[in-house]
């Protein structure tokens, strides 16, 4: 017959530790893995909601100065349907998806993407939620847009709280300071475009398609 030896106490004592750091790593890895997930689906927001945002933009200069046609403007029954209501459209969409499907790997990575793009659309247009039936080109617009950018991008690269080291809040006094500085140029740099360029915007808009 075989002897079957019983372990001693420090094997024990091993075994149990090893048992501990077994235990531990997966939470700690399911952790890190989720906050890496939230990273990289905020990544594919932001590179969608600034993509959809600049190309609006440019698409709209280039229908309104009638270098693109001005069918794409889509008309129902003589109204134009302005973009920010597809964003609408996306964003329920979406909305309802994440709810009810809630999918997972790359269907929810594509669901970012479509959230960004609605996200885009509805906020490029942000000023006539405030003002219906006013310009396209309202300051608010580029203030909510620049918003959401900056929030995107603090999800993307902030580090978590309960890792902060004294360099981290040394780097939050600065980017707030610089933040501040970015505004009241911001601030000024806008009123300067709104007096040289707003007229100019005002008219093209009134010239172009409606």
């Amino acid at each position: 017959m075989t002897e079957t030896r019983a372990p001693s106490a420090g094997e024990s004592a091993a075994g149990s530790a090893a048992v501990v750091d077994n235990c531990a790593a997966p939470n700690e890895a399911t952790a890190e893995g989720r906050l890496q997930r939230t990273h990289g689906l905020a990544r594919l927001v932001l590179a969608a909601f600034m993509l959809t945002f600049v190309l609006s933009r440019i698409l709209v200069i280039l229908i309104m100065s009638k270098k693109l046609p001005s069918q794409l403007f889509f008309h129902a029954g003589g109204t134009h349907v302005h973009h920010l209501n597809y964003g609408i459209c996306l964003l329920s969409i979406v909305g309802g998806y994440l709810i009810f499907v809630r999918p997972t790997g790359k269907r929810f990575s594509v669901a970012a993407i479509v959230y960004g793009i609605g996200l885009a659309l509805t906020f490029d247009e942000f000023g006539m939620w405030l003002h219906l039936g006013g310009l396209y080109w309202q300051r608010s617009s580029f203030d909510a847009v620049i918003t959401i950018a900056a929030a995107l991008a603090l999800l993307v690269y902030a580090t978590k709280l309960r890792c902060w080291r004294a360099h981290h809040h040394l780097a939050v006094i600065v980017v707030v300071a610089v933040l501040i500085l970015f505004g009241f140029m911001w601030h000024k740099s806008m009123n300067w475009a709104n007096e040289r360029l707003g007229p100019s915007l005002c008219e093209l808009e009134a010239s172009g398609p409606s």
